[in-house]
């Protein structure tokens, strides 16, 4: 029993070790700024985190009220969270591997032979401990402890996408709406028009002719009014799937337009590495990968199992216990292999080659994160640019629209002057309302783009 103890006390100084290398994240390459940052506003001082809310920064009520059923109802959601459950389960079931494992046993029973009958009892109470002296299970932990991690980051990314789905989009639906309320005061405005030609074709001043086709812009222009009923439910339908609702069960009252594109908190890049949670789960990827190398490695070292046991056995129940009916025994088994042809080495080669390939693909994610900041960043600057162009071009075609008609009542432009005006007026208008709509979408994409309100918890690099 002495030379045994040693022996255990010997092997578990060596159960320290872990073959297999100590993950450091990976180094990329990190700009000092965003090129398409210069001449970016700045948000003010106290306002350059975040927030988790980030939709405030819209300022309307209904997308905040359905921004926050997101993250409850939906189903996808919930799916992913059941997905973090199961991976952070089976970190606990792979560190439940370090640990001894006890079993009991007990048996009764009853037999005649010989003319005699007789009764036999027996219990005993058992372990194995296989010992983790390579570090292979604490290696697998590790692993498992990452991919966990990893999918705790797929849930927030998964959050981050339907919160900024929606966000597009409800603006969408509300750029729906005023382009319908421009297109019905288009629509009256052609009626008007079409009175007057048909008022001119009356007392024989206008051809039949400039009848028809104020009739036909009149029609065209009622079109797009009906076609955008169908754009705006399948929007409504999209945003109640998105908050887990049927259809059938959300109905978005038409309002005015009111959005205005906020002021985006912006960062320098090195941060966008804490702050989107592809990226996090990316290097979580990398580190489990690396955990792999470990595990493979621990192939080449035998394993090494610990067992006891004790217990008794008696024809009478009360005498199980007695010192007379005693049994005990201890143990230790190693067992490894000595011949695979390449098997085990293949399989290092492969985990390096894993790990190689996680490490690659968070650099590549790294580097999508800055092309999708930058590509937003130049996005907004445009838009914001060409929206001051638009509006004069608004301002201009309203106005030459109001000069021709009145030029074609007082009978000086014909009808074909005047419906160019009308035309250009309503895709100037259109137009307008396009360019806002994108600014707004463009500040959405951009803040999922920086990743949102969120921040990757602390966690060890080496």
């Amino acid at each position: 029993m002495r030379g045994f103890a040693i022996a255990l006390i010997s092997t578990l100084s060596l159960a320290a070790c872990a073959v297999g290398p100590d993950y450091h994240r990976p180094i990329v390459e990190t700009p000092p700024a965003f090129r398409e940052a210069s001449g970016w506003t700045q948000a003010q001082p106290g306002t350059a985190d975040m927030q988790s809310d980030w939709w405030t920064l819209f300022g309307d009520d209904q997308l905040n009220n359905l921004e926050r059923q997101v993250a409850i109802s939906n189903q996808n959601l919930k799916a992913a969270a059941a997905a973090y459950r199961q991976a952070r389960a089976l970190v606990g079931e792979n560190i439940s591997n370090l640990f001894p494992t006890v079993g009991v046993n007990a048996s009764a029973d009853r037999s005649h032979q010989a003319g005699v009958t007789a009764n036999h009892y027996s219990a005993s109470v058992g372990g194995t401990w296989a010992l983790d002296v390579w570090g292979r299970v604490r290696r697998t932990v590790e692993g498992a402890r990452a991919n966990a991690q990893a999918s705790g980051d797929d849930l927030a990314a998964a959050t981050l996408s339907a919160q900024a789905e929606l966000a597009v989009d409800y603006i969408e639906l509300r750029a729906a709406d005023e382009q319908k309320r421009l297109l019905d005061a288009t629509v009256a405005a052609d009626r008007a028009s079409l009175r007057v030609a048909q008022n001119r074709y009356d007392v024989g001043v206008a051809a039949r002719g400039d009848v028809a086709a104020q009739q036909s812009q009149l029609a065209q222009t009622q079109a797009q009014a009906v076609d955008l009923e169908r754009q705006r439910a399948i929007l409504e339908h999209a945003i109640a799937v998105l908050i887990g609702k049927p259809p059938a069960e959300l109905t978005i009252a038409p309002t005015d337009w009111r959005l205005t594109p906020p002021s985006v908190p912006l960062s320098v890049p090195s941060t966008l590495l804490q702050r989107r949670p592809d990226i996090a789960a990316a290097e979580r990827h990398a580190a489990a990968a690396s955990a792999q190398i470990g595990v493979a490695q621990s192939a080449f070292f035998p394993d090494i199992t610990l067992s006891a046991s004790t217990g008794g056995a008696s024809n009478v129940l009360a005498d199980i216990v007695s010192a007379p009916n005693a049994v005990w025994s201890v143990g230790a088994a190693l067992a490894g292999t000595l011949l695979d042809f390449g098997g085990r080495a293949a399989n290092v080669s492969a985990a390096r080659s894993g790990y190689q390939q996680a490490v690659a693909q968070y650099r590549q994610t790294v580097l999508n994160a800055f092309q999708d900041v930058e590509d937003n960043l130049a996005s907004a600057r445009v838009f914001e640019s060409e929206q001051t162009y638009r509006d004069s071009a608004t301002t201009a075609a309203n106005e030459a629209e109001r000069v021709a008609l009145n030029q074609y009542r007082a009978g000086t432009i014909d009808q074909t002057t005047l419906l160019v005006a009308q035309s250009t007026a309503r895709d100037a208008r259109i137009s307008a309302l396009q360019i806002s709509s994108e600014r707004l979408t463009t500040a959405v994409t951009l803040i999922e783009a920086l990743g949102g309100g969120w921040s990757a918890p602390g966690r060890p690099t080496g």
